[in-house]
């Protein structure tokens, strides 16, 4: 029994209360602490999942636009010279 399920308890006896009814509150207090630690888990696998796809997404993307520039070499310098001279334009104002 944890020191939160003993101060139920007594403020359930302090309130009133019967100690079946403070056993039964500190009985479901118990299940959602469990819920809550069941739940906390599952949402961390999800999050782990999801970075872990995000990554290998980035990587595939990296991959892919490393090949475009190597097919298409003069496309890609003249691409980046058109985003630097927008990109100063845009800073300037």
């Amino acid at each position: 029994m944890s020191s939160a399920d003993s101060d139920i308890r007594s403020s359930a006896k302090r309130a009133g209360a019967s100690p079946r009814d403070a056993d039964e509150l500190a009985n479901q207090i118990d299940a959602i602490r469990a819920d809550v630690q069941n739940l906390t888990s599952t949402v961390g696998r999800i999050a782990k999942g999801q970075v872990n796809r995000a990554q290998d997404k980035a990587m595939e993307t990296a991959y892919e636009a490393e090949e475009a520039i190597r097919r298409n070499p003069l496309q890609a310098v003249a691409i980046a010279a058109g985003l630097g001279f927008l990109f100063g334009v845009f800073t300037r104002r």
